[in-house]
């Protein structure tokens, strides 16, 4: 039962990681401001957020991979690996003047998430 409510929890990360990436392709300043870190028109800002934009649609591609394997423990590790995303996120929205509620708010829950499904994904038995 718990694998199970991993893999449920892994793919609402999957499809959220993605949506956020095709974000970050077609309203990339509004996804900015939303990440924590604003940024003005400028084509090489344009560049690092479609970086960013692939980034996040490879993550959630590959998590959903992982999930259609149907290996429980190595979709946990990939998971618990990835949880250094939204940890790293947190501190740069902090390091370039971000406020704390989206730094904690929104990287430091999504990291507590992916710990979460990791544990249920690598613990559980179904």
């Amino acid at each position: 039962m718990t694998a199970t409510i991993g893999y449920w929890l892994s793919g609402a990360i999957a499809l959220g990681i993605v949506f956020i990436g095709a974000r970050f392709f077609f309203a990339p300043h509004a996804a900015a401001a939303a990440y924590g870190v604003s940024v003005g028109p400028d084509p090489r800002w344009e560049a690092y957020l479609s970086v960013k934009a692939v980034r996040d649609i490879a993550s959630g591609l590959f998590t959903m991979i992982l999930i259609f394997n149907q290996s429980a423990h190595l979709l946990g590790w990939f998971i618990l690996a990835a949880t250094i995303i939204p940890l790293v996120d947190a501190a740069i929205v902090l390091r370039h003047g971000g406020t704390r509620t989206v730094a904690l708010g929104i990287h430091g829950v999504t990291a507590v998430a992916m710990l979460i499904t990791s544990g249920l994904l690598l613990l559980g038995r179904d």
